[in-house]
């Protein structure tokens, strides 16, 4: 065998070796692109998920929850294609069935009181990851304009309602202490946090309902006596505040 025919074979050698090494590399990077796209979207699922069911249901408008089920859904979606091997099947059932639920009318979980710093700090953190949330999704095109601006306006509402539900709930144990200078300043600091949200319809009648509380409290206080039946039916009305608007419009004690 001459020297140019040994030469020609360890080119080919090597040629083929050099091929089967960057072969095996795109397939590497091929291999760890596709698990760091369903890593990606099983997070994204789990995230939505728990947004879904840890914020409370109360706070939840139609639009939020199918917002949170639609991102549900797609993620459930391309993990199919990604042939993941998770549940997805079963996921993406139960987020279609949960969707159907919201469109019908039919999602009956209950309200949760926002009673302790702990709890309103956790609902904080949640609306902030839903606020986070929605704005990756219009930037990547699955919300457009006109919604993710709806829906992040609500959010930021939530967050001042997240807060005054506290200062409320505050406020309640005050009066049943009988400490009613710190009830009506709590009721002060609901005030202003619902303040926040000035161009909102419900947050300006929450706005009026405080001061009209704080007025209440005020001459009670000055009279010696609580009236407690009254409290109870307006501590209803705060409760209902976000699932019935007409439960705080037909209050006399609200209109103008």
């Amino acid at each position: 065998m001459d020297t140019t025919t040994i030469v020609l074979l360890l080119a080919a050698i090597v040629a083929v070796s050099l091929a089967i090494i960057v072969f095996s590399q795109m397939r590497e990077k091929a291999r760890i692109e596709r698990v760091r796209k369903m890593t990606a979207q099983e997070d994204a699922y789990h995230k939505a998920r728990r947004l879904l069911t840890d914020i409370p249901a109360q706070y939840l408008t139609s639009d939020l929850n199918l917002l949170l089920l639609k991102r549900m859904e797609d993620a459930c979606k391309e993990l199919s294609a990604l042939k993941s091997e998770q549940p997805v099947g079963q996921w993406l059932e139960n987020t279609q069935q949960a969707r159907k639920e919201v469109l019908e009318g039919n999602d009956r979980r209950p309200p949760a009181k926002i009673d302790s710093p702990e709890k309103a700090n956790q609902i904080k953190e949640l609306l902030q990851s839903l606020f986070k949330l929605i704005e990756a999704m219009h930037k990547a095109g699955r919300l457009d304009a006109a919604n993710a601006r709806k829906n992040l306006k609500y959010v930021l509402f939530l967050v001042h309602k997240t807060h005054a539900d506290l200062h409320v709930f505050q406020a309640r144990d005050f009066i049943r202490q009988k400490q009613i200078r710190k009830a009506i300043h709590a009721y002060h600091l609901a005030s202003t946090e619902m303040g926040k949200s000035s161009d909102n319809p419900l947050a300006k009648k929450a706005v009026k309902s405080f001061r009209i509380r704080i007025k209440e409290l005020e001459e009670m206080s000055a009279e010696g006596s609580m009236n407690a039946e009254n409290h109870t039916r307006l501590d209803k009305a705060w409760d209902n505040f976000l699932q019935d608007d007409d439960a705080w419009k037909k209050k006399a004690d609200y209109d103008d």
